[in-house]
């Protein structure tokens, strides 16, 4: 044995990440670990082991698919095959028109409409999209950042039409901005005042809307980007804190909304530095929301959270090792304790997914929960020496970089002098390096290669672009002029006051204002962002 560990330190191995691993790992490793204040049963503080005690045994994970594409009618279908075939909860995607805040009928919505998820211009479309789905029977994630406030009206409002009172509406509006600034960048408003609209977003979802979760702090868009999993718990979590810091400065108490704060991350290829992500992002969570905003609620110091495959990892050569990539990945959120599950589909490095595909990516959580065994006990990997070792390491490397961005102020002022911007980008330029150099291969593109056969997918035609245009054309001809016009106005004027957004959006969504109208009202107050360069 001695003899084959001395032979295997002479290769390098890393994780996916560029941390250096050991050939073996021992009690010596993880001999700083002290199980009461480190680990803790799952259910208790500090949460490494699971936000709840018997985790699967309980209630498996939420399996809730990502789902989008054309129309609201055409996406509404898809919802209603999802749901028949065992999907838990909804999962919207939205065009980028939509995701930028602009109508179908813009200039800069040519080519775009419906393509990459479903067009949603008012609240006529999603009426559509949620006919004869009872939003009292299901949960509803909505992936949108700069646009949140007015799909949230929206959504709260095709609730009030089928008698359900927004008080009795679950799920969660993405919201995270400050992942914009730093990796997706679908932007609209400045940061300072996009970080308004999401206070105010927070606010009344406390204040009107108990079962709903007012934010989704998203760190799966940073590891698309490019970083290391460390960098991605490290600015998903320090996000949390600066959305936490800027609720509590504006008077809230944080154990009045703390509870209902959500977490999105994503599970990429490496498996156990995965596993050890989500286990250090419980911990660090629980210990920051007690010892540094002295939160008395238990569920404050819980970190619950949504996990989806790591869309980057697919590949267009040979689709179907995409199956097996997705499968492993979706086992690690597993493992790592995931309260909801999105599993990519194996044409989504090509187009958007065909029924069949997403029906086998949701069929891989099933076949995980029913079939695998890992849902039998809590934790299963816990005490693991490689596991626990990983899990403190990255935990550390996430610590040093909240105390990076704490002395510059907070994340805000970090993401304007560009800081997590340009961590991002090295780790990338580094792992693409690794690549071409073949240090870290990935099947069927740098090693493995075979001759491509065709392969069917989805494809989106310009007609969802001409039905939208022609809806958005006939609304504005049948709404009432007038009363969407004093909405706009009021919106605008709350804008240049310390009121809070919810209430004239509403009032603006309620009267079929646009979303590219209320987005331009918002333009007109606080102006776009314009992301200066960074080197």
């Amino acid at each position: 044995m001695a003899k084959v560990l001395e032979q295997a330190t002479t290769t390098p191995y890393t994780t996916i990440s560029g941390r250096p691993i050991e050939p073996l790992y021992g009690p010596v490793d993880s001999a700083s670990v002290d199980y009461a204040r480190d680990l803790g049963d799952p259910g208790q503080f500090p949460y490494t082991r699971g936000v709840h005690q018997t985790m699967y045994r309980g209630k498996v994970w939420t399996m809730r698919q990502f789902a989008g594409f054309g129309s609201a009618s055409q996406t509404n279908e898809r919802f209603k095959y999802l749901l028949a075939h065992g999907s838990h909860g909804l999962s919207v995607a939205f065009d980028l028109p939509t995701l930028m805040g602009r109508d179908p009928d813009h200039p800069l919505s040519l080519g775009e409409v419906g393509k990459c998820g479903v067009a949603i211009t008012s609240l006529a479309d999603m009426e559509t999209l949620f006919d004869g789905i009872p939003l009292a029977d299901v949960t509803t994630s909505m992936t949108i950042n700069s646009p949140a406030a007015m799909m949230l009206a929206f959504y709260i409002l095709v609730g009030e039409k089928q008698g359900v009172p927004q008080a009795k509406l679950a799920g969660t509006v993405q919201a995270d901005i400050l992942k914009e600034f730093i990796a997706q960048k679908e932007y609209i408003y400045p940061p300072r005042q996009s970080m308004r609209i999401v206070v105010d977003m927070i606010r009344y979802c406390t204040e009107h809307m108990p079962k709903w979760n007012s934010i989704s702090i998203s760190g799966y868009h940073i590891r698309e980007a490019g970083s290391t999993a460390a960098q991605e718990l490290a600015f998903t979590l320090r996000d949390g804190i600066e959305y936490v810091q800027w609720c509590v400065d504006a008077g809230m108490n944080v154990d009045d909304f703390a509870p209902r704060l959500s977490f999105f991350f994503n599970s990429h290829s490496d498996f156990f530095e995965e596993i050890a992500k989500f286990r250090a992002a419980r911990r660090i969570w629980a210990r920051t929301m007690k010892e540094r905003f002295h939160a008395q609620n238990p569920r404050s110091w819980m970190l619950r959270f949504h996990t989806q495959t790591a869309g980057v990892s697919l590949t267009a050569q040979q689709p179907y090792n995409n199956v097996v990539r997705t499968a492993l990945q979706a086992l690690a959120g597993v493992l790592g304790g995931t309260q909801s599950l999105h599993t990519n589909s194996l044409d989504e490095a090509l187009a958007l997914p065909t029924e069949e595909a997403v029906t086998i990516a949701l069929r891989t959580q099933q076949v995980i929960a029913h079939e695998s065994g890992v849902v039998n006990t809590a934790d299963p990997l816990g005490g693991s020496y490689f596991v626990e070792k990983l899990t403190n390491d990255i935990e550390a490397e996430a610590l040093e970089y909240f105390r990076k961005i704490d002395a510059m102020g907070g994340m805000v002022p970090a993401i304007e002098r560009g800081f997590p911007q340009r961590e991002i980008q090295e780790a990338a330029f580094q792992f693409q390096k690794a690549v071409e150099r073949k240090e870290k291969i990935i099947v069927g593109v740098n090693e493995y290669v075979m001759d491509e056969k065709p392969f069917s997918i989805l494809y989106i035609d310009e007609s969802v672009a001409e039905e939208q245009g022609a809806r958005v054309k006939q609304l504005r001809e049948t709404r009432d002029a007038a009363c969407v016009d004093r909405a706009l106005r009021e919106l605008k004027r709350v804008a240049g006051t310390t009121d809070n957004l919810m209430y004239p959006i509403l009032e603006a969504a309620r009267a079929y204002a646009t979303l590219g109208e209320m987005c331009d009202a918002l333009r007109e107050a606080f102006g776009e962002y314009e992301e200066p360069p960074v080197f």
